[in-house]
């Protein structure tokens, strides 16, 4: 095992720092669908969309800025700006005049609802972006590179991934924490998780809860996309791959558990990308590993707690 850690320590070093900047994204993206789905009960397939488009808009963006002479730093503002434009757009757009149709009608029906919408999107983004792949590294080279030890070995790694990622998911769960614990808006949206019947009684509007939490993820998702953007170009069906490893975590953390989806998408992060440096045709199945491992000891999710069922 010595002799194994000494020849390979480097590169299970780069597999962890790869498995946590993969994790700062995920967890972007499960948080919101978590929220989402604890609050409106609806499973958003389309959830994925959200990431991707958020992506293609922070690059069109970057690009842009980039053209029209704007100085480098400004990079970073067009990641914020196009998670915002592109969750304050779609987000209620899509709750008003679609998902605000079927929150009564059996789950199945809202699945494929929001698969249906899912396959829209991604023709959308073909017929917007085409199907070649769209690049933007302004960020990551503006940053540089760090030198990271591990186990007497010296990486070096791109800042970008390795600083600015993980900061930027730490703030979210703090934050998100924060404010759903601490602030009159977030106990209102724990009250309609909880009990949404409850809730209205005590005159609290759950269609506007609705709509400001749906808005809320799909701009986390979207900002989860636009941070993704300069680390790898964006192709058809990476909001396909992403909603499924979001599904993973989400399923694997529990519902409603914020904290817990950090740490399991920290789990299938490095767990994802030791399998792809060490043995890459495991990397698709790792995650679902996981995830079926912790449900069979705790079908509730790993911080879940068991909800007794109203009828």
């Amino acid at each position: 095992m010595g002799e194994w850690f000494e020849q390979n320590g480097a590169l299970l070093g780069l597999a962890l720092l790869d498995g946590i900047a993969s994790a700062a994204l995920i967890f972007m993206v499960a948080v919101g669908l978590n929220l989402v789905f604890g609050v409106l009960r609806v499973l958003n397939v389309a959830h994925g969309s959200f990431f991707a488009i958020g992506g293609y808009m922070a690059a069109s963006i970057g690009l842009l800025m980039t053209a029209v002479g704007l100085p480098p730093w400004a990079s970073f503002a067009a990641l914020l700006l196009a998670a915002v434009v592109t969750g304050a757009i779609l987000g209620p757009l899509i709750e008003r005049f679609l998902l605000r149709r079927v929150y009564a009608e059996e789950s199945v029906l809202q699945l494929l609802v929001t698969f249906a919408l899912f396959m829209i999107l991604e023709d959308l983004q073909k017929i917007v972006w085409g199907v070649q792949p769209v690049s933007f590294g302004g960020p990551v080279a503006l940053m540089g590179t760090v030198d990271v030890p591990f186990a007497g070995d010296v990486i070096p790694y791109n800042a970008y991934q390795v600083i600015l990622l993980p900061v930027v998911a730490l703030l979210t769960l703090g934050g998100l924490a924060w404010f759903l614990r601490r602030t009159l808006a977030g106990r209102v949206i724990v009250a309609v998780t909880l009990d949404r019947e409850a809730a209205t009684a005590m005159g609290i509007d759950a269609g506007r809860v609705f709509l400001l939490t749906f808005t809320f993820g799909a701009v986390l998702a979207a900002l989860g996309g636009a941070l993704s953007a300069p680390t790898a170009s964006l192709v058809p069906g990476v909001g396909a791959s992403t909603i499924v490893l979001s599904f993973a975590v989400v399923a694997t953390a529990g519902l409603g558990q914020i904290e817990g989806a950090a740490l399991t998408a920290l789990m299938i992060g490095i767990g994802r990308s030791v399998a792809v440096t060490f043995e890459p045709e495991l990397e698709v199945v790792v995650p679902y590993l996981i995830m079926v491992a912790v449900l069979l000891l705790r079908p509730q999710g790993l911080f879940g707690v068991p909800e007794t069922r109203r009828i």
